[in-house]
C-alpha cells in the first residue's frame, strides 16, 4: 500500500529534485526550446509544496488535485497545462483514497499518461514527456500483472523510463517549440522527458526508502 504520508514526501522529494536539477533542465530547454523548463518547473512546484500544509490531512485526490490547481496557474508554457493535467486526471483517478493498493497507482499513472495525450496530442516517437511516460505505465502494469508488488513494479517503471529517456536524444521533435528546429532537434535529449523521468524517479525513491517490497 501507498500511504498518503508516502504521496506528500513524493511531491516533496520531487520539487527537491526540480530544484536540484533546474540548470540542467533550463540547459536542456536552451539546445530545443525556449530555455525556461527548468525555471518554470522549480517556480510552479514551489508554490504547489507550499499549498501542500492546507490540504495534508486530505485524501489523496484531494491533494493531488490542488498540485494541479497551483501548477496550472503558475507554469508557463506547454509545462504548465501538461503536468497540471496529468496531475488532475491522477487525482481523479484516487478520490476519497487515503492509501493506494498497486492497481490504484496503476490507474493513477494511466489516467496521468491519459491526460497528456489527451492535452498535448503528441505521439510516441513526437520526442515529448510522452515517449518517457508511456513505457513506463506499460512496464508498470506488466509488473502489476505478474503481482510483483508496487515498489518492483515502480523499479520496473522507472528502469523503463530511463532507457526510453536515452532514447529521446537520437529523435526529430514534432511537438512544442522544438519541432521548428527539424532536424537540428536530432542529438538533444528532451527536457520535459527529462522532467517526467524524475517525477517517476522521485516515486519509486520513497517506495524504497519505506522498506516495503
Amino acid at each position: 500500500m501507498v500511504s498518503q504520508a508516502q504521496i506528500l514526501q513524493w511531491l516533496q522529494s520531487f520539487a527537491s529534485e526540480i530544484e536540484q536539477n533546474k540548470a540542467y533542465l533550463t540547459e536542456l530547454d536552451a539546445a530545443i526550446g525556449d530555455a525556461d523548463h527548468g525555471i518554470n518547473m522549480d517556480r510552479g512546484f514551489k508554490k504547489a509544496i507550499a499549498q501542500l500544509p492546507t490540504v495534508a490531512d486530505k485524501d489523496i485526490g484531494s491533494i493531488l488535485k490542488t498540485v494541479s490547481m497551483t501548477l496550472i496557474s503558475s507554469i508557463g508554457g506547454a509545462s504548465g497545462p501538461l503536468y497540471g493535467t496529468w496531475f488532475l486526471r491522477a487525482s481523479a483517478a484516487v478520490t476519497l483514497k487515503h492509501e493506494l493498493t498497486e492497481q490504484d497507482m496503476l490507474e493513477l499513472l494511466q489516467a496521468g499518461l491519459d491526460g497528456v495525450l489527451q492535452r498535448g496530442k503528441a505521439q510516441l516517437g513526437d520526442k515529448t514527456m510522452v515517449d518517457v511516460l508511456s513505457p513506463a505505465v506499460g512496464a508498470f502494469q506488466q509488473a502489476v500483472e505478474q503481482n510483483n508488488g508496487t515498489v518492483k513494479a515502480m523499479q520496473q517503471a522507472v528502469a523503463a523510463a530511463q532507457r526510453a529517456l536515452e532514447e529521446t536524444i537520437p529523435m526529430q521533435a514534432k511537438k512544442g517549440r522544438a519541432s521548428y528546429l527539424g532536424e537540428r532537434s536530432v542529438g538533444h535529449q528532451d527536457p520535459g522527458g527529462t522532467s517526467a523521468y524524475l517525477m517517476l524517479k522521485s516515486l519509486l525513491g520513497v517506495l524504497e526508502s519505506s522498506g516495503e517490497f
